[in-house]
């Protein structure tokens, strides 16, 4: 049996929750530009859950700008998807399956322009959400009238300019737009691209005037993981559960958050924010952007060469060892989250931090740390060094695990081979692929230098790096004594003698 509107009778609920059939009344309130799984399992999750408890009533006209694939499972199935949430939540497991009912329809942009249009005209349509990757949010010099324009900023733009010609320019006539590309200030890099595109498009003054006065282009944060559709074997299992088959079926983890820059207008017209504390508005998200970039993405980067030279594949086997979780909740929760450089208090940080350990534990979740060392070298020197900087403005005693941590980059940078113009470093025989910029540099560095004199010389890099952190009190010590401990002890060795040296000092 395929999920669809008419066998919803037939599915039992006890294992999933179903939609109402009211919900397929509701009017179309919102456009999204992407089919993809961050937005199934994100924003059209909230939406849908607040149309279940009655607050928002709207579905979701979803647009499909790439050529790539079809809408047809989307059609089977009456725009109907099932999301498995799986995770831990406060240390408790998580297991919930939801019929999300948000979707009203899909529209190929190629194929139905004319129809993605027409929803211009749609009074009751106040909203725009988009993920088209972060190659997505790019000026192209374009005409916008051609059916469709190539970019999503051409298509926007000209669904802006038919929305302002079909209500005369009224000023409530504006949209709330939310991009959740992940890039900064993704809602203000959005607007000065559809404004440079009306300009080149020679547009008239009214309109432009109209686009920047009665529209609200957001930035956003969006922090989800969705990794889609199961494996063939646990999607058999969850089918066999479910009692039906689901062509667009997603996992995702138990947390999110989707944090919205806004004031109360904008609070007003995204009134699912209401559904769900996963959903924040404020006039200021910041402190959302500081928390995930360095207490999520900072301890990753700290914390991936170490657990992937000590033999650990995924994030999940590092946290299920008491000595590696106990490094990873060390660096998180007592250096890295009293040092952003942000004025957030500790407990703020820490609680944020608890949250991401929960994440990190996720059976369910398969994050391979040789992924994360993908452009390590340049998410070492945005995340983690403004931390480390931060640290020196309080204390000139160096931090233990970063030290350690950026010892471990030092090592699992050690090219040993090049193939085809690309380094790669060995790990008990078993070769790894270096993928960043700096490849060559450390290549060229480990041949020539000793470890003590290849720290001094990458950490007296200020022109990369922005600050000489061989300056820094005792750092280059700490790294340099570490890297050695990894050498000649190996990176569980490593991690036990610098947790117990830690607890000396203390």
């Amino acid at each position: 049996m395929i999920l669809s509107r008419y066998t919803l009778r037939n599915i039992s609920p006890e294992n999933v929750a179903i939609p109402e059939e009211t919900l397929f009344d509701l009017p179309e309130r919102v456009l999204q530009f992407g089919t993809g799984v961050l937005l199934r399992g994100l924003p059209d999750y909230f939406i849908d859950k607040a149309n279940r408890q009655g607050i928002f009533n709207g579905r979701v006209v979803v647009v499909k700008s790439t050529s790539h694939g079809d809408t047809s499972a989307f059609d089977k199935q009456d725009g109907l998807y099932t999301l498995c949430v799986r995770g831990l939540q406060n240390g408790e497991k998580i297991e919930e399956n939801i019929i999300n009912s948000s979707i009203s329809r899909v529209l190929t942009a190629t194929e139905q322009w004319n129809e993605i249009l027409d929803c211009a005209h749609n009074s009751q349509m106040q909203i725009i959400i988009s993920n088209t990757t972060e190659v997505g949010i790019q000026l192209v010099h374009e005409d916008i009238r051609q059916t469709p324009p190539k970019s999503f900023p051409g298509k926007l733009l000209a669904f802006l300019y038919e929305r302002f010609k079909a209500f005369g320019g009224s000023e409530k006539s504006g949209m709330v737009i939310v991009p959740t590309e992940l890039i900064p200030e993704n809602g203000t890099k959005l607007q000065a691209i559809i404004l440079e595109l009306a300009h080149l498009n020679s547009l008239e003054d009214s309109f432009i005037e109209w686009l920047e006065g009665s529209n609200h282009f957001c930035n956003s944060l969006v922090d989800r993981i969705v990794p889609g559709k199961p494996d063939a074997a646990t999607l058999k299992e969850l089918e066999d559960e479910l009692g039906y088959t689901d062509g667009n079926l997603s996992m995702s983890e138990v947390y999110r958050l989707w944090a919205i820059e806004g004031g109360e207008e904008v609070k007003s017209i995204l009134s699912f924010a209401q559904a769900d504390d996963g959903v924040v508005i404020e006039p200021d998200i910041d402190i959302f952007r500081e928390l995930k970039l360095r207490m999520l993405n900072g301890t990753h980067t700290l914390s991936c060469g170490l657990a992937y030279l000590a033999g650990f594949e995924t994030v999940k086997q590092a946290m299920d060892d008491e000595t590696m979780s106990g490094f990873i909740a060390d660096v998180m929760q007592n250096e890295i989250a009293s040092n952003i450089p942000y004025d957030v208090d500790l407990s703020t940080a820490q609680d944020f931090g608890n949250k991401v350990l929960d994440r990190f534990r996720n059976p369910h979740i398969r994050h391979q740390w040789i992924s994360i060392t993908m452009n390590y070298s340049s998410k070492l020197k945005m995340r983690c060094v403004p931390v480390l900087l931060q640290h020196y403005k309080k204390t000139s005693a160096a931090p233990e695990a970063i030290a350690l941590g950026f010892a471990a980059y030092l090592l699992f940078m050690k090219g040993v081979t090049v193939r085809d113009g690309k380094y790669y470093g060995d790990l008990n025989g078993t070769s790894y692929f270096i993928q960043d910029d700096t490849a060559e540099i450390f290549y060229k560095r480990w041949a020539k230098l000793s470890p003590a004199d290849l720290v001094k010389e990458t950490l007296r890099d200020a022109a990369y790096w922005g600050a000489d952190l061989h300056s820094l009190p005792g750092f280059a010590k700490a790294v340099t004594d570490k890297l050695n401990l990894l050498l000649n002890s190996g990176a569980k060795a490593a991690v036990i003698a610098t947790e117990s040296n830690k607890e000396k000092i203390a």
